[in-house]
């Protein structure tokens, strides 16, 4: 009697898997050094030109990347703090950005609306890989009225609606007090623009390890 394809399939992958745990970190090691990395073109930045408000910048740095069609330019990394004080992070999707600052949403029930409400303070980070762009965003967060997230709780499709119980969707905007706007070089000369709020806004730009404004 002979094992049919089907049979051994199993066994294939069970030593694939073996082959795989038994793997020495050496190895992967080896396979990190091996990605390539900055792999995307970086567009032209005018430093001269730069506005006193970052969330211009980020607008402008953001249809960029719709307008150039990175994928899911929205998606955003939102970072808070435990009781321990120890970092949560997970992706979710960029709401709003305005005079209020940056708007995002979920449950108050959640860990993520739980921590929020007892340290409101969170962390943003966007990554637009295709133009060797991210922004990093810290600063306060506050809810928005009933009626807010209401509307953006109704503005959801009826599947992501499923399931939410009355009064506990959360809309949230973190008002910025650092925003960074980093851009990738080959060279690892990468280019730093940060604003620092300090009753106004201050802006400072370096390129690799040199200062070219403080």
């Amino acid at each position: 009697m002979t094992l049919s394809d089907a049979d051994r399939a199993p066994e294939r992958v069970e030593r694939r898997s073996s082959s795989r745990s038994s793997a020495s970190p050496d190895s992967m090691v080896a396979t990190l050094r091996a990605i390539p990395s900055l792999t995307g073109t970086a567009p032209s930045i005018e430093l001269g030109r730069l506005p006193a408000d970052p969330l211009e910048l980020f607008r402008e740095w953001f249809y960029t990347a719709v307008g150039l069609e990175v994928p899911e330019p929205a998606a955003m990394t939102l970072s808070t703090m435990d009781d321990d004080g120890v970092p949560d992070s997970r992706t979710l999707i960029l709401k709003d950005a305005g005079p209020r600052g940056f708007a995002f949403a979920g449950t108050a029930s959640s860990r993520k609306g739980r921590q929020i409400a007892a340290h409101p303070t969170a962390a943003l980070n966007l990554w637009w890989q295709p133009i060797l762009r991210a922004v990093r965003i810290r600063g306060e967060v506050a809810p928005a009225d009933a009626t807010e997230c209401e509307a953006d709780l109704a503005a959801r499709s009826p599947q992501a609606r499923a399931g939410i119980e009355p009064g506990d969707w959360r809309l949230w905007w973190l008002r910025p007090a650092r925003v960074e706007f980093w851009q990738g070089a080959v060279d690892r000369q990468h280019l730093r623009v940060v604003y620092t709020w300090e009753e106004r806004w201050s802006l400072r730009i370096s390129r690799g390890e040199t200062e070219i404004r403080g």
